[in-house]
Parts: structure tokens; C-alpha cells; sequence
């Protein structure tokens, strides 16, 4: 059991056949048993996990190395899930080419070693795992809005709500799903989940899959200035189904499959089982 088929599980069930830029083996192993596993893993979970004897850490936002670096390149994605909805290839290109810039941006300038270096000096195995998760989730929801709502022509945004609240994945959780943009009454028309593609793709790219005649995007998360635009645009609604539970649900799935081949695993840092 090493490092290497942790990964290779996670993207067999991603259907990806190669690491992407927001995932990576930071530290490899051998022989590892036990595996700690998180949202948000750093140093001091590392150190958590040498205290209590656990073999690897697994981190699903991406903080080391290239993971850190190239991020911004693994939002090319979204072109071709742009496309998939309507929007012409060259101007879902240029619709995602501002955020992408301002990622870039910001990632190239981070501290990526801080986290790395700490696993390394360790010696502890050391995985992110990020958009093979993300993949598994938007399938998962997207698949299951559409048998739920697939004969309700004129569903209302509170008919979304309603159904996600009767998900295990969203019950009993602190964060629950909410409207951001868009009131209970408002008719959802084309539903699109968008959980995958690295980090929101801003506001041209929100206003591109409205133009492409969807009615509603659900994401697990919206940055302000586009839950702005979108009310100023006055053309799509907008549903969160909340980051943490919607990040646990492709998380999970990978969890579950590790253990059937052996492995230990315990969540925290934001996996809610």
C-alpha cells in the first residue's frame, strides 16, 4: 500500500486518467496503513497526525509544490464544461481568461514550500488531492437533481432547496444550502452544477452559461462580486449547496474505496461523514 494507489484509486473513480495540476504526491511512502484525510491539511495537522501514528495525510485544497503553483491552469476545465452547456468555445476561452489571470496571479507569488517542506522534514507521506473529488461530487448532484426534478417543468428554486434538505449529505449540517441570488418563487429553468473546475470562474464566466439559456447554477460557493453582478444581470439565480458537506460527498466516495482495498482512514478538517 503506498502513495501511489491512493492516488490512482482517486482518479480511476474521477475517470481521469492523469494527475491534474491541483493534485500531486508531495511526499511519497511505502507501507502506509493508516491515512489521515482533510479539507484543509497543513502543518499543524501534520503534526497532528505524527502524534498519533498515522502513515499519510491527505490534503483536498491544494497546498504544496505545483499543486500551489499551476493551479490556475487546471481551471481549463471549465472551458470545455462551458461548452458541454452552450457557450461557444472562444467565448467560454475568453469568458474564463480574467479569473484565470488573477489566480495565476496569486498563486505564483505563495509560499508554496511552507507545507511541503514540514511533510518533507517529517518524513511523512503527503497527498493533495483536489479536482478528482470535485469531478466525483458535481457528477453525484447533477445526476441526482436531474432524476428528482426531471418532471417538474416549472420547478421553483425552493423546490431545490426542499430536495437537497432531504440529501444525508446535507442534513444535519451546520451549513445548510441557500439561495444567493434569486428568491423561493423563482422558477429555476435549466439547472447546471458547477462543483468542479479548480475555484469559481467569475463573473463573465457566471454570465456566459445565463446567456447559454441556464436558468440556475449551483455551486458551493459564490465570492461577492459575482453574487452582484448576477443580481445587477438579472437573467439566472444562483443556489450554494454548502462548500464543506458538498466537498465531503466526492471525498467520501474516494474514503470508502481506500478502505475496501485496506486502508485506515480517518476525516477530519472539514469531511463530514
Amino acid at each position: 500500500m503506498n502513495t501511489e494507489k491512493l492516488m490512482n484509486i482517486a482518479l480511476n473513480l474521477a475517470n481521469l486518467k492523469e494527475i491534474p495540476y491541483d493534485s500531486g504526491i508531495i511526499v511519497e511512502g511505502e507501507n502506509i496503513k493508516r491515512v489521515l484525510i482533510g479539507i484543509d491539511m497543513e502543518t499543524p495537522e501534520l503534526l497532528l497526525a505524527k502524534e498519533l501514528g498515522y502513515d499519510c495525510v491527505v490534503s483536498h485544497h491544494p497546498k504544496a509544490d505545483s499543486c500551489v503553483v499551476d493551479f490556475a491552469k487546471v481551471m481549463d476545465v471549465q472551458i470545455d464544461r462551458m461548452v458541454k452547456a452552450g457557450v461557444p468555445i472562444n467565448k467560454a476561452q475568453k469568458a474564463l481568461r480574467a479569473k484565470q489571470a488573477s489566480v495565476d496571479l496569486g498563486r505564483h507569488a505563495s509560499n508554496y514550500d511552507r507545507v511541503g517542506s514540514a511533510a518533507k522534514l517529517m518524513n511523512l507521506p503527503y497527498l493533495n488531492i483536489h479536482i478528482p473529488a470535485d469531478f466525483i461530487t458535481e457528477e453525484i448532484v447533477q445526476t441526482k437533481l436531474d432524476k428528482a426534478l426531471k418532471n417538474k417543468p416549472k420547478t421553483k428554486l425552493k423546490d431545490i432547496i426542499d430536495e437537497l434538505n432531504t440529501w444525508e449529505y446535507y442534513q444535519g449540517k451546520v451549513a445548510k444550502p441557500v439561495i444567493r441570488v434569486g428568491s423561493n418563487d423563482d422558477y429555476a429553468g435549466k439547472i447546471e452544477v458547477l462543483m468542479a473546475g479548480g475555484t469559481n470562474g467569475g463573473v463573465d464566466v457566471y454570465k456566459s452559461y445565463f446567456e447559454a439559456e441556464i436558468g440556475t447554477i449551483i455551486a458551493m460557493h459564490v465570492p461577492e462580486d459575482v453574487q452582484q453582478a448576477v443580481i445587477e444581470q438579472n437573467i439566472g439565480n444562483i443556489i450554494i449547496a454548502p462548500h464543506m458537506p458538498s466537498d465531503s460527498i466526492g471525498l467520501l466516495e474516494i474514503v470508502e474505496a481506500w478502505r475496501k482495498e485496506g486502508f485506515e482512514v480517518t476525516c477530519m478538517s472539514g469531511i463530514v461523514e
